[in-house]
């Protein structure tokens, strides 16, 4: 009976002893989930504390090519361009299907599928639209320097808040419609700001550098209209102030 006492009492100082140690290691537990947790959503895109993009520059992308999923990517070009009467406007609208949108387009048109619908965008006077379709925007005026012949770039970007690009010129005006999120453009005159819906503009020659502000994903299209014998754009030397940060 005595040993059989003792056995009892030595089990449970025994399991006495081992109560802190199991919440050791259940707090241990917590703090590893928490860790893990953070860790996720440290990699969602978009999330805070991912490391942004600067000097964000559009790059060409061919037909079906697969591209990263964050950046700016040049989607479609025309050339040979000639405009009788200045300013030009971008006429921007959506049609259900890319059959449709290529038989309203013109000989200058642009068709791409983006955002999960079919757009055309045509160049010319605000007086003269394509044809069918549903109106998005008349982005304009753009005031063209002179040349014999120009070329349209229409660029789409996906960007995140904290984002930007190069600081940079474009030898021709350079137009925005901005799909969802903000940004904010930077030129020596200033910052201009627009939101999804919006639209926003900028003369050629005039070094910029854009910025993605806000908390939503930024995604918008892009249009330069620039001389066809000079590049769509070049580095700039000009340093923002930072003004779309105030």
């Amino acid at each position: 009976m005595f040993r059989t006492r003792l056995e009892h009492r030595l089990v449970k100082v025994c399991s006495l002893a081992r109560i802190p140690f199991i919440w050791v290691l259940v707090l241990f537990g917590i703090a590893f989930q928490i860790m893990s947790s953070g860790a996720l959503r440290a990699q969602v895109p978009g999330a805070a504390g991912h490391e942004h993009l600067t000097e964000v520059a559009c790059v060409d992308v061919r037909p079906g090519e697969k591209r990263p999923e964050f950046g700016c990517f040049n989607i479609g070009v025309v050339t040979g361009l000639h405009f009788s009467t200045a300013p030009v406007y971008w006429h921007l609208r959506t049609f259900p299907s890319r059959r449709a949108a290529e038989a309203a387009k013109s000989a200058t048109g642009i068709v791409v599928e983006e955002d999960g619908r079919v757009w055309l965008s045509e160049f010319g006077p605000r007086n003269t639209a394509p044809r069918g379709g549903e109106a998005i925007a008349i982005v304009g005026p753009l005031q063209l320097p002179a040349a014999k012949s120009y070329a349209a770039v229409l660029s789409y970007a996906v960007m995140r808040p904290g984002d930007n690009s190069r600081v940079h010129t474009h030898p021709g005006p350079e137009a925005w419609y901005v799909l969802a999120g903000e940004q904010c453009l930077e030129t020596p005159a200033g910052a201009n700001r627009a939101r999804a819906g919006g639209t926003m503009t900028v003369g050629p020659n005039i070094p910029m550098e854009l910025n993605v502000t806000g908390t939503a994903l930024r995604r918008a299209f892009a249009l330069v209209i620039h001389d066809s014998a000079q590049e769509r754009g070049t580095p700039s030397n000009w340093e923002p102030l930072g003004a779309c940060s105030r």
